[in-house]
């Protein structure tokens, strides 16, 4: 049997506990302090659908606790959707987010962590760039800014490029701090990694 067919198209708000970088995106191992994987992750959808169901204007957010590396799975999950979603895409979101429909990313992200809630919550981005906030109403936030130079005092603004990247290949970084709970996932860190980056994922 065919899956039904995806794509999306837009951009990735991802804060985590690593140091900046991420470690978990050169060596596959998080470098952060204790050697977990705690994230918020937004996506805002520009384009796209999953079979008959536009995803256009989606705004969502996975929170995710790995307890070691990614792919040594264990993970917990709780999905946020914007209230403005209906049933139906957030019914595609899950089977997409959750790997059943195959595609990259998420057909090897999927497998790693147990969906343990689904909550609506409004969603609201502020800013723009590096200097980006992504927060849910109740649920709590992620702010991003830019490095600065120890020297000057200025922005300091860095960019990591991943040709054969599987889940983004050009990320704005900086500094990031967030904290969110929901479903009974709680996350947080200071001043850690933060990416901004541009996705196009599909089952094509």
């Amino acid at each position: 049997m065919t899956a039904t067919r995806w794509a999306m198209q837009g951009q990735g708000y991802e804060y985590c506990n690593c140091d900046f970088g991420c470690g978990c995106n050169f060596g596959g191992f998080p470098n952060s302090k204790d050697g977990s994987c705690r994230a918020l992750v937004g996506f805002k959808i520009d384009s796209g659908s999953c079979g008959d169901v536009d995803l256009s204007g989606v705004t969502c957010a996975a929170i995710i606790d790995w307890p070691k590396a990614i792919h040594e799975g264990g993970g917990k999950c709780a999905f946020v959707v914007d209230p403005s979603t209906t049933d139906a895409q957030a019914g595609v979101l899950g089977q997409i987010f959750t790997g059943q429909l195959g595609g990259m990313p998420w057909e090897l992200l999927g497998p790693t962590f147990e969906v343990v809630g689904l909550e609506k919550a409004r969603i609201t981005i502020e800013g723009s760039g590096p200097k980006s906030t992504f927060r849910i109403d109740g649920i709590g936030e992620g702010r991003g800014d830019t490095f600065t130079n120890p020297v000057t005092g200025k922005e300091h603004l860095a960019e990591v490029h991943l040709p054969t990247g599987f889940i983004w290949t050009r990320g704005q970084c900086g500094v990031g701090t967030f904290s969110v709970s929901a479903a009974g996932v709680s996350v947080a860190s200071e001043n850690s990694n933060w990416i901004l980056y541009d996705f196009d994922w599909s089952n094509a």
